[in-house]
């Protein structure tokens, strides 16, 4: 109401959008920039929000979806004039680290882990179990390089030449941004560069960000004791919990747990 009255200034607003957990297309509840655009649209646009706030706690994912969520961020930040400033939980790292580094700004706990700036592709084989159980695969294709890296098929040295190819261009790209974003901030040391992590201070030190600081007195310091907190968050229907999509969220909860344990948490 205070906004109608003449002369009257209303309190600073923040808009606080969290963005937790693994970062993909096919799983429930994934970060994606489909579920995300609305949610996005809604923090930047609604009020004139003095600074909009990314929580993160993501492990990484799809490189794809973290470029387009990341450029969806700069594009309404530039777009609404409004800074945009990132603050870390249990983990910022991959993918995750891509989303932090779309924000003007970004503040970590002391025990935050930052980083992993590479690409990373893992599977399995299993022509040999196959073979062992008197298992014929039969693949038939149109394109040599239609069954590549073939889980069932023996690994050749061509399918890793070409994967292995893939990862570098999107490990570039991946630099590139960050080398955009944080600028003169980051350390020099090619090793920021080799998907190693680092904590809190040493994180700090390296340029991966800018301060060790928690959301609510960071903002306080900022805007004064008056600020207030807008959250925006996707909103999930609760029947889709139930069905055949319980299985898929089970295996996809799995997988992200699977994520979250390779920083050790």
């Amino acid at each position: 109401m205070k906004r109608f009255i003449p002369f009257m200034k209303s309190a600073p607003t923040v808009a606080v959008v969290r963005l937790s957990g693994a970062i993909g297309t096919a799983a429930r509840g994934s970060l994606s920039d489909q579920s995300l655009a609305p949610v996005l649209e809604k923090a930047f646009s609604r009020g004139k929000p003095d600074a909009v706030a990314l929580v993160i706690n993501s492990p990484g994912g799809s490189p794809v979806q973290s470029s387009l969520i990341g450029a969806r961020i700069r594009r309404l930040a530039d777009e609404k004039e409004v800074p945009v400033i990132a603050f870390v939980e249990d983990v910022a790292a991959s993918g995750g680290y891509w989303l932090a580094a779309a924000a003007d700004e970004i503040y970590a706990d002391e025990s935050s882990v930052v980083g992993s700036i590479g690409v990373i592709s893992a599977g399995f084989g299993a022509h040999v179990f196959l073979a062992r159980q008197g298992i014929e695969r039969r693949v038939y294709t149109a394109g040599k390089s239609k069954s590549m890296l073939d889980p069932f098929k023996p690994e050749s040295k061509e399918d890793v030449t070409r994967l292995k190819t893939m990862l570098e261009q999107i490990h570039i790209n991946f630099i590139r941004h960050v080398q955009k974003r944080r600028g003169d901030k980051i350390d020099k040391n090619d090793d920021l560069f080799s998907g190693d992590i680092w904590v809190g201070q040493s994180a700090l030190e390296v340029g991966l960000i800018d301060g060790i600081a928690h959301l609510v007195p960071a903002m306080k310091a900022r805007f004064g004791d008056k600020v207030q907190f807008r959250r925006y968050g996707p909103k999930r229907n609760w029947m889709s919990r139930f069905g055949a999509q319980i299985a898929t969220d089970a295996l996809s909860g799995i997988e992200e747990r699977a994520e979250f344990a390779r920083y050790g948490l």
